[in-house]
Formats: C-alpha cells, structure tokens, sequence
C-alpha cells in the first residue's frame, strides 16, 4: 500500500493532500474548491488597500525654518558640505583632522568601494554652525590633499 501526495495548486496555498489510493475524495475536494481563488495581495497597486494606513499626520513633514530660500539648505541637525576629489587612499581620520581646523565636525561620512575598500573619491562632512561650513568651504575649495585638488561646496 503506497501513501500518494497530491499538490492543489490551484487554491494558491500549495495545499497538500494525503490519501491511500483514494482519489475519489481528493476529486471531490478539487471540484468543490473551483472558483474560489485567494486574492493576490503582494505588490504595488491593489485598490483594495486600506486607505486609514498612514491616518494621522498624514502628509504633514517637520519643517525648519529658513532665512531665505537662496543657497544652501540647513539639515536637520547643522549644515552639510560636500567634498569631492578626496584621494582613494584617504582616510577618515585624515580628512576629518584636515576639515575640524574649520570648526566642531558633527559627523563625516565617506563611503567606500565594496570590492577594493577604497574611498570612492567623496565625503559629506556636517558642521554645526553655518560659519564654520562656510569657512571650511571657502578654505578648502580648491586645496590638494594627498595629491589631488579638492572640490568643496554645500550638499
């Protein structure tokens, strides 16, 4: 007595079905189970989406205020400078002790190649107060640091 596995695809769920040689039960559980489909719900673009999701706050974003609407934007936390030209051989600390000559970094960031390890030739560097940006923009905009000339200006 062999034990049969039959798979009911058409439900959708991979339902699996045990019986000992008795397809009589398994035809009628496929004949009653015809015409009612699950739903496909994964994806983009389902009308039946339930529209109180994002109740609330509801498109309404923090903002802060700005003095103009010229130049550069403030973040949230200070003010971002974006330096290109950065030697592929820099190092973090390198590039963060050359920029705090300026003023108090709040944060760098310098993204490197996954396959080599190497820097990828830019870093945001996030200052305080809009001066210090402004002066390490002014300063550095133009420098050679390790060998090559550095492109300094607002994020």
């Amino acid at each position: 007595m062999s034990e049969e596995v039959v798979v009911d695809y058409d439900e959708g769920r991979g339902h699996n079905s045990h019986s000992n040689n008795n397809n009589n039960s398994n035809n009628n559980n496929n004949n009653n189970n015809e015409g009612r489909r699950k739903k496909k719900s994964k994806g983009r673009g389902h009308a039946h989406m339930d529209n109180d999701r994002y109740e609330g706050r509801g498109g309404i974003f923090e903002r802060i205020e700005q003095e103009n609407s010229d130049g550069p934007a403030q973040s949230i936390e200070g003010w971002i400078v974006f330096v290109t030209g950065v030697h592929e051989e820099a190092q973090e600390e390198d590039i963060l002790d050359r920029f705090s000559e300026y003023g108090d970094v709040k944060n760098i960031h310098v993204n490197l190649d996954r396959r080599t390890g190497f820097v990828k030739g830019y870093a945001l560097i996030e200052y305080e107060n809009k001066d210090e940006a402004l002066e390490a923009i002014s300063k550095m905009n133009g420098e050679e640091f390790l060998g090559k000339t550095l492109i300094v200006d607002w994020a």
